[in-house]
């Protein structure tokens, strides 16, 4: 039977060679397959460009449906959808500069840093010889009584759960 070659962009597969694969890639259908993938990840304001340099689909416009669909070469898009699209780039460019224009970050220097470092180390108490802290457990409220509870929910016994025989697993 043989290996066969699965497109993921046109969703068919075939018998894979050499001269196969190469007539596929190169093949019109696969190339406009490539290019509707890739153009659901575009941006609104590439596609505004796009749209407006198209001319409109007659068809589109009259019925409502093309027969080319998303393949089609002219513009399925109206002049309102083409102003929402705009409106839409438009907060997104000033979403994008508005952070820039009004947030100031301050000049630090690395010699001011080390200094506030070297400080505030030198003012903490040495952690070595603080004896290590303890979380107290709180029981939530509402939950069935400790007994009820599964084995992985409960605490700890005091001293620490006893440690199992070692298993080999062969």
């Amino acid at each position: 039977m043989g290996k066969r070659y699965f497109c993921d962009y046109c969703d068919r597969s075939f018998q894979d060679s050499l001269h196969n694969r190469k007539k596929h890639l190169n093949g019109l259908q696969h190339l406009k397959a490539k290019k509707v993938w890739y153009d659901m990840f575009r941006d609104a304001a590439t596609i505004l460009v796009d749209e407006q340099n198209k001319r409109p689909c007659w068809k589109f416009l009259l019925i409502g449906q093309c027969d080319f669909g998303s393949k089609c070469r002219f513009s399925h898009m109206s002049g309102q959808d083409l102003q929402k699209l705009s409106l839409q780039v438009e907060e997104e460019r000033r979403a994008k500069e508005w952070p820039l224009d009004t947030v100031e970050l301050p000049e630090v220097h690395l010699e001011d840093w080390l200094e506030k470092r070297a400080k505030r180390l030198s003012s903490a108490p040495s952690s070595r010889a603080e004896p290590a802290r303890t979380t107290i457990f709180q029981y939530p409220m509402g939950w069935p009584p400790i007994q009820e509870l599964p084995p992985s929910l409960r605490a700890p016994p005091p001293g620490g759960w006893p440690l199992q025989p070692s298993v080999q697993w062969g």
